[in-house]
């Protein structure tokens, strides 16, 4: 099993995706890239401990290759707006790929100029590819959130179209 982290705004619905993903064992909401150490929710909303609402998914590489989740990850945000997804907006809310080795640091960085040259949006894409530091965990009532409560997106009218 191998680890990957991302982070694309409200980690619900990203948690969520990822957890869809044939081959993905595991995916966590949680915090990373900041400078307080076991972070909080209401610590890492304030906007001052650096961190970003963060997914650390544990995937099967004979099942799905990290390539697949950048894809996948490009797929589910809109990685060209800065520090903002929907109605969530906030450093915390930045778009991340967190790689854990130089294959994935490589990886990510290919995957980015490759969206970026394929003209599919018309702004620059904005996120940012930085070292994984330490994920922790957020509380127990973030984990499998939407699924709690029966629904598929963060965002109603999303939730609409996949009724």
């Amino acid at each position: 099993m191998e680890k990957a982290t991302f982070a694309g705004g409200c980690f619900w619905g990203v948690e969520h995706l990822f957890n869809e993903i044939p081959g993905v064992i595991e995916a966590v909401s949680g915090y990373e890239g900041g400078h307080v150490d076991n972070v909080t929710y209401e610590q890492v909303c304030s906007g001052r401990t650096g961190h970003a609402e963060a997914v650390e998914v544990t995937y099967d590489p004979s099942k799905v290759t990290y390539a697949e989740l950048l894809n996948a990850f490009w797929n589910m945000h809109d990685p060209t707006t800065l520090n903002r997804q929907g109605p969530d907006w906030g450093h915390q809310y930045r778009s991340v790929v967190f790689f854990h080795d130089e294959e994935q640091r490589a990886a990510a960085e290919q995957s980015k100029a490759e969206l970026e040259a394929s003209g599919r949006y018309k702004h620059p894409v904005v996120t940012v590819i930085e070292p994984a530091q330490t994920f922790y965990p957020a509380e127990d009532y973030h984990q499998q959130y939407l699924e709690k409560r029966g629904r598929s997106s963060c965002t109603p009218a999303l939730q609409r179209q996949a009724v």
